[in-house]
């Protein structure tokens, strides 16, 4: 028989100090942070940043989106591509190795395994070894944790579309809904196996960002690269050896670069798809530089003009801002600047205008043609406002109401009918265009909408 797949073998990534891993580190701290502590913040008397699919509201800090304001979300789409375009332009996957949310809960998922079981060498003796007591607390005592932090995050997940003071009050009273005890345990699921059983089968498999990197790369790019003209060839030898006399290059050949890379792959053999671009086999190749006494940076972030070329770092750092990049730059800091002009000046409220079609253009008392309007005004500050309404465009028409001035709630939407009049003899037979200004009590909010006005034949 042969095999059409490469058997899967565990990986093991051994732990690494140095420069590139406290930033990893401090990433993990900084994204987790805002992810666990974002739903606890308050803004008045709601919840910060909640998305409100109920009431079809989403409240982020003081700023309160409808529906109608889908464009935002497409921008903050765009500005999302553009810049990972421009990243991976400048410097690879550094979304990938430091950001992502499989790196960052593969870190924590790893260090918790580490914390129950041991180092590298401890966790492959371990499971290579039989069970017995010692082998079976460590691996519940690795579960427990993965589990309690899986359905800690999928909690949050989901306080971030049910307000999380009510969520936990569900949890506690064992109260929760259907749909919210879903989202919980299947978010905590896919954290559970994506960061503890899968890791970098996700990265190598499962994510499309590693397929379409290249397309994104150029020789100038920066990623993790190997000197392979001062490494090889590679041998072992006494830190008191001359390499020179026996005719080898600064790597040793410790396989610490592979032990340490969380996809498994050896960094000596060039850029691979499956590289996420972290750097620990930069920092632990730096470790054994040191030990050796040689100089630091055979495996080190760089450009492929650069090592061909022996450039210096200011002069791989130069032609870092070639135009590719600027083009980038430009259009993102644009469509960053749009956005924040938009909702700058972004109107406080908002009102739709739908002809009744229950009610066909009508003959009144005064001779005078009636349409009936539907008008949803959406309040989105945080205040309760009072709105007049008023229809303009046509001489004489007059706009009628329940109450002379409509009472709309915080952040919240009303429907209100609206009779508009018109005199008899005012306008041909046809249809009309006519504006509505609805405009708050104090003057200082305004909409207008257009809408038509329909004279029977």
């Amino acid at each position: 028989m042969v095999a059409l797949y490469e058997a899967h073998k565990k990986i093991y990534p051994r732990s690494v100090s140095g420069f590139f891993s406290r930033w990893r580190w401090a990433l993990v701290f900084i994204t987790q942070l805002v992810f666990y502590g974002l739903p606890w913040l308050e803004c008045g008397q709601r919840q910060a940043v909640l998305f409100d699919l109920e009431a079809r509201r989403f409240y982020i800090f003081h700023l309160v989106l409808y529906p109608q304001d889908f464009v935002y979300l497409t921008g903050i789409l765009v500005i999302s591509a553009l810049s990972l375009f421009l990243f991976t332009a400048v410097a690879g996957r550094l979304w990938c190795g430091y950001a992502c949310p499989q790196t960052v809960y593969t870190e924590i998922f790893l260090w918790m395994e580490k914390l129950a079981e041991g180092d590298r060498s401890a966790r492959m003796r371990r499971d290579a070894g039989p069970w017995n007591w010692d082998k079976t607390w460590r691996k519940l005592a690795k579960q427990g944790m993965w589990i309690a932090v899986a359905l800690w995050t999928g909690f949050t997940f989901v306080g971030y579309f049910t307000p999380i003071h009510t969520l936990s009050a569900e949890v506690l009273q064992w109260g929760l809904g259907p749909w919210e005890s879903f989202w919980i345990f299947f978010y905590g699921f896919a954290t559970y196996g994506n960061a503890g059983y899968m890791r970098e089968q996700v990265c190598k498999y499962m994510c499309p960002y590693a397929r379409f990197q290249s397309a994104m790369f150029d020789k100038d790019t920066l990623i993790v690269t190997y000197d392979q003209e001062r490494g090889e060839p590679r041998g072992a030898r006494s830190r008191k050896a001359n390499p020179s006399a026996l005719n080898l290059g600064a790597c040793v050949d410790c396989s610490l670069c592979v032990q340490v890379c969380p996809t498994g792959i050896d960094i000596r053999k060039g850029l691979q798809y499956e590289c996420i671009g972290c750097g620990a086999c930069a920092d632990v190749c730096d470790t054994v530089m040191d030990k050796m006494g040689y100089a630091r940076g055979l495996v080190k972030y760089s450009t492929q003009n650069a090592v061909n070329q022996h450039w210096s770092r200011a002069q791989t750092l130069r032609h870092v801002l070639r135009p590719r990049v600027l083009a980038y730059t430009f259009i993102l800091l644009t469509v960053v600047a749009a956005m924040l002009v938009s909702l700058a000046l972004r109107s406080p409220f908002k009102v739709n205008v739908v002809r009744d079609r229950g009610t066909l253009a009508r003959m009144v008392q005064g001779g005078k043609i009636e349409n009936v309007y539907r008008l949803q005004i959406m309040n989105a500050t945080e205040q309760n406002q009072d709105f007049e309404v008023n229809a303009v465009g046509v001489a004489g028409i007059t706009t009628q109401l329940d109450t002379p001035v409509v009472a709309v709630g915080s952040t919240q939407a009303r429907w209100v009918a609206v009779r508009v009049q018109v005199p008899f003899e005012a306008l041909p037979a046809g249809s009309h265009p006519i504006q509505f200004e609805v405009a708050n009590v104090a003057k200082d909010m305004l909409v207008t909408e257009k809408s038509v006005f329909i004279i029977p034949r």
